[in-house]
């Protein structure tokens, strides 16, 4: 079914006003298409990796070089989503968060999909989850979320 805006009601997800090509310390979540386990899995708490997760890992650690204002913080790679801290510095080209995610998300889903001999499929949701990092505190809590997330998991399609 094509969108249709009578019916289809879509809600930005955005802080309303402001601008993503702010420099700042940004906290994102992309999930995999209808939360597939693709990535690997879970075991005794530690994630295990496997060749796609791999893949997806080796992409995320290149977007500083696509984005040369865009430094990495923590990352974790889980069997249906990632998190990671993005740090968007002042720069004379100014690539929004958005366009950031854009970018990653079409390069990885190209790659997965050459691979697997499989053109066109999503792996990604259509959107992602941000949040805006405000204070040391709050940077501090979400390293130790994404440090500590394989141990705490709890996979939503089981549930």
């Amino acid at each position: 079914m094509s969108y249709n805006p009578k019916i289809h009601h879509r809600r930005s997800i955005r802080l309303q006003g402001y601008d993503y090509t702010n420099s700042g310390i940004y906290f994102v979540t992309i999930c995999c298409y209808q939360r597939e386990h693709l990535f690997g899995e879970i075991d005794n708490g530690e994630m295990k990796i496997n060749a796609i997760g791999q893949i997806v890992s080796n992409l995320w650690q290149k977007i500083p070089q696509h984005f040369p204002n865009v430094e990495l913080d923590r990352f974790i790679l889980m069997p249906d989503h990632l998190h990671g801290i993005i740090i968007i510095s002042e720069s004379e080209e100014n690539f929004s968060l958005a366009n950031i995610i854009q970018n990653f998300k079409s390069i990885s889903s190209r790659k997965i999909n050459r691979i697997n001999k499989s053109y066109g499929i999503s792996i990604w949701q259509r959107n992602y989850y941000e949040r805006i990092v405000k204070t040391e505190q709050e940077l501090k809590n979400l390293r130790e979320y994404i440090e500590n997330n394989p141990a705490n998991w709890k996979d939503s399609n089981t549930e």
